[in-house]
């Protein structure tokens, strides 16, 4: 399997890049994310992630380990194969799909090509649990999968920042399932700016959860 390519960037075309590592040419696809940063002539380490078919090989590149582990988790999907995986990684960053997931914000999702609304749906659905775990890293269990495999931490894909984090964990301390604060804190977010620090988060967090909880 290949995991990482270092060479030069040969050629970049739509969804694509070829990278010559030591005279052979790899053709690797891409997010235009991925590919608007990577420019012809220009050395470049590219992560990879290898899928093996009976017909065919494919590379899938990134520059970043973090995009690499959102690709791994969204394609896990039902649903989301390769190209859309790709697509979704082309319009949002790991930390807007954090975001978006958390949020259960369909409309975010489905802005990637091939995404429509019922697969935009499964996706928050199906990832708004891991993500939560993810968020909250080790403590939440999130660093082992079963039979102890290890499973992508917040360190891996970028997921939140650190305010975010701790009021979440604080949340979950007060007894809220880590999906719910992760969603009640990241409506905050949302609300009160990039600059919001854990004690807002909390309050803003806490009066998101209010309300549901009276039935309101």
């Amino acid at each position: 399997m290949i995991a990482l390519l270092k060479g030069r960037i040969e050629e970049v075309g739509d969804g694509w890049a070829v990278i010559d590592v030591n005279g052979v040419g790899y053709l690797v696809y891409c997010s235009s994310r991925t590919l608007g940063r990577l420019g012809v002539g220009e050395a470049a380490t590219v992560h990879v992630e290898t899928h093996v078919r009976e017909d065919h090989i494919h590379l899938y590149g990134f520059l970043e380990t973090g995009e690499r582990e959102w690709f791994k988790l969204l394609t896990t999907v039902q649903g989301v194969g390769a190209k859309v995986g790709l697509a979704i990684l082309s319009v949002l960053s790991g930390d807007e799909l954090t975001h978006a997931i958390a949020a259960g914000d369909k409309a975010q999702v489905g802005r990637a090509n091939g995404v429509g609304p019922k697969l935009a749906g499964r996706i928050v659905t199906e990832l708004k649990d891991k993500v939560a775990s993810m968020a909250l890293g080790p403590a939440a269990g999130a660093s082992t999968g079963p039979g102890g495999i290890k499973v992508a931490t917040p360190a891996d894909i970028g997921a939140t920042s650190d305010a975010t984090r701790d009021a979440t964990s604080a949340l979950v301390n007060l007894g809220y399932s880590p999906s719910d604060a992760l969603s009640a804190v990241s409506h905050a977010a949302g609300k009160l700016g990039d600059d919001a620090d854990v004690s807002a988060l909390i309050k803003g967090g806490l009066a998101e959860l209010g309300p549901k909880e009276h039935g309101l």
